[in-house]
């Protein structure tokens, strides 16, 4: 089971806290979304070939191995939509990893995205707010990651575990 499980929309920045987190902690770091680049190839062509639903099925068998491990996991912006992920999460230590319209517009410039392709951050927007009500629903503490470097939100993730006794 990992020590921490990372969630949150994407262009947050869950990556970059996930790895410093779990260097910070000595843990492995999975990110599923790299973990099914590494064996499927881009997601965008997943989407391409396969349409989201296909990707769905992809992304739901690297988040149940990811969770088997005992490291720091982050998962990608859509993996909490599906219900066996979401049941999951329940007993796990999840940061939310928030991050405002302004702050992400320069993230997710040029990022290769299939769902914020044609919409930027407009199409951003809608998908957070579609989201929202799930990612705080599976949270046990939430982190702006707006304005802010990445590695300050993750020296605040790591002072969060300290407190929760993880080392």
């Amino acid at each position: 089971m990992p020590v921490l499980v990372l969630i949150g929309p994407p262009g947050a920045g869950k990556t970059k806290v996930g790895r410093r987190v779990a260097r910070a902690v000595g843990r492995d770091f999975v990110d599923t979304d790299k973990a099914i680049v590494a064996e499927h190839g881009p997601i965008a062509d997943i989407f391409t070939a396969q349409g989201e639903g296909g990707f769905r099925a992809i992304e739901r068998e690297h988040v149940a191995r990811a969770l088997q491990t005992d490291g720091v996991v982050t998962l990608g912006g859509g993996a909490i939509l599906d219900p066996r992920t979401q049941a999951d999460l329940r007993d796990l230590r999840v940061a939310l990893i928030t991050v405002d319209a302004e702050s992400v517009e320069e993230r997710i410039q040029g990022a290769k995205r299939p769902l914020l392709a044609s919409g930027g951050v407009a199409a951003w927007k809608v998908l957070v707010e579609q989201r929202m009500p799930i990612y705080t629903r599976l949270a046990t503490r939430s982190f702006d990651s707006s304005g802010r470097p990445m590695s300050g939100v993750a020296a605040d993730v790591v002072a969060w575990l300290a407190e929760e006794g993880v080392s």
